[in-house]
């Protein structure tokens, strides 16, 4: 989950270099084209006889996916980068609440803990301005159900299938549906003003986001989700844009003030409070217990 981070964290600097040059749903598009071309043709062979429980799994999680892309697409439109960074974030604290309303399980404690120090830090960080809510706040926030339904349903699907057919025949169907979703919405919306300009910089963006945080990183998320719980899986991902904000630093030359780097910080410490947070609690306990062992002899 950590890598998939790192990937998608790095989307937001080619995204933000592609769309100079191209129509936001033709990138998103284009991008997941390239995905499901490579895809059929190295792992083709693993298209054949889709089972019933491949076919619901796959369409539910593609149209919920295609669904929190294409919202945030069109977000980002009538919002602000940092509007958006702290909206998409809020699938941290919506997550636990759709796993208990799907799996009816409750949240052990640290996690619990972790997800409020996320969101804490993660408002701090992104500074958001709620006075003025807007359409694409609206889109975005939206968007982010699908997000929180996705993570989840993510474990639900994948929960004890290892096998490898299941998982490309997962990722087919969420390219899938997300071409035609964006096709779809690049009709509607942007046909009349369609932006293109073909550059090395549009080719590199599409490649990145194509190959390595698409084609790549999707099957990571789809086979290996399953070895943790929706709610750390949700608090690792918050960490995106943070990752994305440090590589704007170095590419666009952004600075950050002070506040911004402790909402970071912030944030790091919420998920591993989540992840390492029972470690510690139980090594203490079993110390003060030495301690008190000791103190007897």
């Amino acid at each position: 989950m950590g890598l998939i981070t790192l990937f998608w964290g790095f989307t937001f600097i080619f995204t933000k270099i592609g769309l100079d040059f191209i129509s936001g749903s033709l990138f998103v598009a284009l991008r997941f084209s390239l995905a499901l071309f490579l895809l059929i043709i190295f792992l083709g062979k693993y298209l054949k006889q889709f089972d019933k429980e491949s076919l619901k799994a796959g369409i539910v999680l593609g149209s919920l996916y295609a669904g929190g892309f294409v919202l945030q697409t069109y977000g980002l439109k009538f919002t602000t980068v940092p509007q958006s960074a702290f909206i998409t974030g809020l699938a941290i604290p919506m997550v636990p609440f759709v796993y208990w309303f799907l799996e009816k399980k409750s949240i052990q404690f640290f996690p619990k803990i972790g997800v409020i120090i996320a969101t804490i830090g993660l408002w701090i960080f992104s500074k958001p301005d709620i006075s003025s809510i807007n359409l694409g706040d609206l889109l975005t926030l939206i968007s982010t159900l699908f997000w929180a339904f996705y993570i989840t349903y993510m474990d639900i699907f994948t929960r004890g299938r290892n096998d490898f057919k299941f998982t490309v025949q997962l990722v087919f169907l969420q390219f899938l549906i997300i071409v035609l979703f964006s096709t779809i919405t690049f009709f509607i919306f942007d046909y009349n003003n369609t932006r293109f300009i073909l550059s090395s910089k549009l080719l590199i963006a599409l490649a990145y986001n194509g190959i390595l945080a698409s084609f790549i990183v999707t099957f990571i998320h789809t086979a290996y989700q399953k070895f943790t719980t929706p709610v750390k899986a949700a608090l690792i991902f918050s960490l995106e844009p943070v990752i994305a904000s440090i590589a704007s630093i170095f590419i666009f030359n952004i600075s950050f003030s002070f506040v911004e780097i402790v909402g970071a910080l912030i944030m790091v410490a919420g998920v591993l409070i989540s992840e390492i947070g029972k470690f510690i609690f139980n090594k203490d306990k079993k110390t003060i217990k030495k301690i008190k062992v000791g103190a007897n002899l």
